[in-house]
């Protein structure tokens, strides 16, 4: 799954979708699609990351308390 990095506006491509999901894991580990090379797989922050349409991560992914608090 190929996902943008706000900060850097690059995609990456996600290694672990079961970490990515998991509400309790505030970083999931990816390759930076730069180049034509393979990048080696690093840790990113998922609040920097973002659908590549623009949209954000759902909330169920990234807060573990989504269910208790009314938005």
């Amino acid at each position: 799954m190929l996902l943008k990095n706000k900060t850097t506006d690059s995609l990456v491509e996600i290694n672990d979708i079961a970490q990515l999901v998991n509400p309790v894991a505030e970083r999931v580990r990816a390759q930076n699609q730069a180049g034509e090379e393979e990048q080696n797989p690093e840790m990113f922050a998922k609040a920097d990351l973002i659908f590549p349409s623009g949209e954000a991560l759902p909330r169920c992914w990234t807060d573990a308390d989504y269910r208790l608090s009314v938005s």
